[in-house]
C-alpha cells in the first residue's frame, strides 16, 4: 500500500512511495504526529541520482523488518534535497560540524521540534568497514529516546545554539582589490594538478566555475598562467571518461585523479556550467576541441534532458540495467568490452575503436569494461569520416540498452544556468535552434514558475508546480539566464523579468545591515538556523551567483541600488578569496567583472548583424550587451543613441563610438 509520499510531485519521493516505511514529506503535520506519539523522528535526505541513497533504500527501506521496527519507534519523513535545499543545507551543516564529513544519503534524528541529537550518511545493513548497522543505530538511537531523554534534549538544544552562534566571517565593507584575487591566483597554482589537470587529488570535480574566474583573469590581466590552467584543465577533462565520447554530456565527478573513471550520474547543472565554460575557452582561444565540447554538451542537453514543457530534467541516473544480467548496476549504459565492439562494429574497426577510445582487454572499469576515453590521438591513423561512422554506429547500439532513469522534475535554478549556456552558445557558432530552446526553458520559467508578484516556485513535474518557493540561487540563477536571453535576442522583456526578480533579491534575502544574503526569503518557513552559505560548490552559491546577476543589471540599466548590493556582497569574496579560492571560483568570477567596469555596449543594428555578434564574443569580463534598432527603447543603453554604431562604456566614461567590428573587438579583448 503506498504511503504519504504518493501525491508528490518529486521523482525521489516517488521512488519511496512503495517503500514499508510509513514515510511523510516535510511538513507541520509530521512533526505534530511525533509530538503527539511521543517519538523522534527519522530525517532521510538523498536525491533521485544519487546511488548510494538508492543502496541504502533497497537494503533497509524495502526490508519489511526494518520498516516495521522504523514505523513503531519514529515519525519518518523523507526529503528529497533538490527540492529543499534549504533542510539540506541546515542539516548538512550539522552533520558536517557533528562529524567532520556529510554527505548523501543524509540520516539525522530529530526531536520533534525538529532539532538534530544523532547524525549519518549510509548506513549498511550488516556492520561493515567499522560502520554498524542502520538497524543498530536506529535502535540505539530508540533506546536512548526512551531511556535517557533529557540528555538528548540537552544534546540537542546544545546543538541548535552552536548553529545559531556560528557566525560567518564576511570578509570586508569592500569589494576584492587585485591583492585578493591575485593571492586566488596563486593560492590555485599551488592546488592544480599540472600533470592530470583540474585542482585536488581524488574524487576529482569538474571546476567550472574556477575555469572561468582563470579566463576572466587572464582577459583582464593577460596571465599566460591563468590561460594555461584553464586550457589543460578542459582539455584533460573532454578527453577523459568524464566526458560522454559518444553522446557528449560530462558525468558528475571522476572517482579517480586521471579523470578515467566517472560517477556516471550526469545533472543539468554540470553541464550548463561547462557548455558555457568552454564556449568561453574557444572565445578565448580558438580551440576546435572546446568548440566540439560546448556545442556537443548543448545538443546533450536538449536532447536528453529537455521536457514536453520546454524545460530540462535535473539529472540521469548513474545507474542503469545491464541487459546482459538483469541487474542495476553503475555505468551499465556508457562501458564497453573488446568483444561489445566487434559485435557493433566488426573486427577491423573494433580494432581501430579500441585503440582510439582506450578500450582493453583489462578494462578500466569493472568486470574488463572500459571508459571511453581519448588518451591521445597520435598513433591512431584513421580519417574523420571512418571516426564519425564508428561513432555513430557504436552510439546507435548504445541506445538500444537500457537506458538510464531520468528525474523529470525541473529545478528553477539549474534551468536558469541551462538557459544561459545555450542562449550564449547558440549566438556563437549560429545555432538559432539553441538559442530558441534557451527562449522555451525561458517561456517555461515566466509562464509556470513565476507568479502575479514574480515570486519563483522551486520546482515543477509535468507542467506541475511544486509547492516549494524557491531559494535565493533560483531568483539569481534564473536571473542570469533571463540576462543572457536579453543580450542574445535583443527583447527587452527578458530585461524587465530579471529586474523583478532581483528587486525581490534585494527585498527579501539581503540584511540591510551588513549585506550578506541568506539562502531564503524572509517570509519563508522557519527552520532552526536561516541557512546563508557563500560558498561556491556543485553549483553557484546563491550569494555569488546574486552578485553576478545584480552587477550585470546594474550596468544595463545604470540601477545604484543593485550595484551597491553588488559590491557589498563581494565583501565575502574578498575574506574567502586567499584562503579558499576553489570553493569561491563564482565569486571570483564576478569580482573580475566588477574590476573590469563591467563594460557596457550598446549596439545600434541589427540583431545577430556583425557588431552584435562581436559584442557578444567579446572577452571583457561581465560585459552587458544591449542591441536594438535606432530609437529603440528596449534597454537603457541604447536611449538617445541614434546612429548605427557600438558604444562602449566602463565606469561612466565612453569610448568613441564604432562601426567596424575590429575596432569594437580590440575594445572588448580584455
Amino acid at each position: 500500500m503506498p504511503n504519504r509520499l504518493a501525491h508528490e510531485t518529486s521523482p525521489y519521493l516517488l521512488q519511496h512511495a512503495d517503500n514499508p516505511v510509513d514515510w511523510w514529506p516535510w511538513s507541520a503535520e509530521a512533526f505534530d504526529e511525533a509530538r503527539e506519539r511521543g517519538v523522534p523522528v527519522l530525517l532521510s535526505v538523498g536525491y533521485s541520482s544519487c546511488h548510494w541513497c538508492h543502496v541504502m533504500a533497497h537494503e533497509s527501506f524495502e526490508d519489511a523488518d526494518t520498516a516495521a521496527f522504523l514505523n513503531a519507534h519514529f515519525v519518518n519523513i523523507k526529503v528529497d534535497r533538490e527540492e529543499r535545499p534549504d533542510i539540506d543545507a541546515v542539516y548538512m551543516e550539522a552533520v558536517q560540524a557533528a562529524t567532520g564529513q556529510g554527505g548523501w544519503p543524509m540520516t539525522v534524528f530529530l526531536t520533534p521540534d525538529a532539532e538534530p541529537f544523532y547524525f549519518g550518511t549510509y548506513f549498511p545493513p550488516e556492520p561493515r568497514h567499522g560502520m554498524p548497522s542502520f538497524q543498530q543505530v536506529a535502535d540505539g538511537v530508540r533506546r536512548a529516546w526512551t531511556d535517557r531523554r533529557g540528555e538528548v534534549a540537552e544534546v540537542a538544544g546544545k546543538i541548535v545554539r552552536d548553529l545559531a552562534d556560528r557566525q560567518l566571517s564576511f570578509g570586508a565593507d569592500e569589494m576584492p582589490g587585485e591583492d585578493e584575487l591575485a593571492q586566488a591566483l596563486l593560492g590555485l597554482t599551488r592546488d592544480y594538478d599540472a600533470s592530470r589537470g583540474g585542482f585536488g587529488g581524488a574524487p576529482k570535480f569538474p571546476p567550472s566555475m574556477v575555469v572561468e574566474f582563470l579566463l576572466r583573469h587572464y582577459a583582464r590581466t593577460g596571465s599566460e598562467g591563468a590561460l594555461q590552467m584553464a586550457a589543460d584543465t578542459c582539455e584533460r577533462m573532454a578527453r577523459g571518461g568524464i566526458y560522454d565520447q559518444l553522446g557528449g554530456g560530462f558525468a558528475r565527478y571522476s572517482v579517480d585523479r586521471e579523470w578515467v573513471v566517472p560517477h556516471f550520474e550526469k545533472m543539468l547543472y554540470d553541464n550548463a556550467l561547462l557548455c558555457r565554460v568552454y564556449a568561453h575557452l574557444w572565445r578565448a582561444t580558438g580551440s576546435d576541441l572546446a568548440r566540439r565540447v560546448a556545442l556537443e554538451t548543448a545538443d546533450f542537453m536538449v536532447r536528453e534532458l529537455r521536457t514536453n514543457e520546454g524545460g530540462f530534467a535535473s539529472a540521469l541516473d548513474a545507474d542503469s540495467e545491464d541487459a546482459a544480467t538483469g541487474k542495476h548496476v553503475e555505468g551499465a549504459y556508457y562501458v564497453w568490452t573488446p568483444e561489445q565492439l566487434r559485435e557493433v562494429l566488426g573486427d577491423a574497426d573494433a580494432e581501430l575503436a579500441a585503440s582510439y577510445f582506450g578500450v582493453t582487454e583489462e578494462g578500466t572499469f569493472e568486470e574488463g569494461s572500459s571508459v571511453l576515453q581519448l588518451p591521445g590521438e597520435q598513433g591512431v591513423v584513421a580519417d574523420a569520416a571512418r571516426l564519425a561512422s564508428i561513432r555513430e554506429r557504436l552510439l546507435a547500439a548504445r541506445s538500444r540498452r537500457p537506458a538510464p532513469g531520468r528525474d523529470d522534475k525541473v529545478v528553477a535554478a539549474w534551468n536558469g544556468l541551462a538557459v544561459a549556456a545555450l542562449a550564449e552558445v547558440g549566438a556563437y557558432f549560429d545555432r538559432p535552434d539553441l538559442v530558441a530552446a534557451a527562449v522555451g526553458a525561458g517561456d517555461l520559467l515566466v509562464r509556470l514558475h513565476m507568479d502575479d508578484k514574480a515570486r519563483l516556485s522551486r520546482t515543477s513535474k509535468d507542467g506541475q508546480v511544486g509547492a516549494n518557493a524557491g531559494v535565493l540561487e533560483d531568483y539569481a540563477d534564473v536571473a542570469e539566464g533571463f540576462l543572457a536571453l536579453a543580450s542574445v535576442t535583443g527583447e527587452g522583456v527578458w530585461l524587465e523579468f530579471a529586474g523583478f526578480l532581483l528587486d525581490h533579491v534585494l527585498g527579501q534575502f539581503v540584511d540591510p545591515e551588513s549585506g550578506s544574503l541568506y539562502d531564503t526569503a524572509t517570509d519563508a518557513e522557519q527552520l532552526i538556523r536561516r541557512p546563508q552559505d557563500p560558498t561556491d560548490n556543485a553549483v553557484p552559491s546563491g550569494w555569488t551567483a546574486a552578485a553576478g546577476a545584480l552587477l550585470s543589471y546594474a550596468a544595463q540599466t545604470g540601477a545604484e541600488p543593485h550595484r551597491l548590493a553588488a559590491e557589498r556582497a563581494l565583501g565575502v569574496v574578498k575574506g574567502l578569496a586567499p584562503r579558499a579560492p576553489r570553493f569561491i571560483g563564482n565569486g571570483l568570477a564576478v569580482a573580475e567583472a566588477a574590476l573590469d567596469g563591467p563594460r557596457e555596449v550598446a549596439v545600434i543594428g541589427e540583431v545577430g548583424g556583425d557588431l552584435h555578434r562581436t559584442a557578444l564574443l567579446g572577452a571583457a569580463p561581465g560585459a552587458v550587451v544591449a542591441v536594438g534598432p535606432a530609437g529603440g527603447d528596449e534597454f537603457p543603453l541604447l536611449a538617445g543613441r541614434e546612429q548605427p554604431a557600438a558604444y562602449v562604456c566602463r565606469r561612466f566614461v565612453c569610448d568613441a563610438p564604432t562601426t567596424d567590428p575590429g575596432e569594437l573587438a580590440a575594445k572588448l579583448s580584455g
